[in-house]
């Protein structure tokens, strides 16, 4: 099966289960499948550019490997409390609706 954008979509929109983050089809991890799921990875991404910032202007270099491992961490818990479970997966066959 040719995998495009739009079947990866469709993958990510096949959520009966309101999961905020869905497995990704090759690898492990997740991808954000709800506007929840993209907010708190905007959110994420949001704070480790403020602390890059603010290492720049601080030169503190222990703030922001704290800040890292803590936002980090939070993130992992927050996607194995609101994503599906993870696995190892490489794709899905023909007939299979999920990974």
């Amino acid at each position: 099966m040719k995998y495009t954008f739009r079947n990866y979509i469709a993958y990510l929109k096949d959520n009966p289960k309101g999961y905020w983050f869905k497995r990704k089809l090759y690898g492990w991890g997740w991808a954000p499948a709800t506007k929840e799921g993209f907010f708190v990875l905007t959110a994420f991404i949001l704070i480790l550019i403020k602390a890059g910032f603010s290492l720049e202007n601080n030169g503190n270099p222990t703030t922001f490997i704290w800040i890292l491992i803590l936002s980090i961490a939070a993130l992992i818990a927050i996607g194995y409390k609101t994503g599906e479970p993870p696995k190892w997966t490489w794709g899905r066959s023909e007939n299979q609706t999920s990974p």
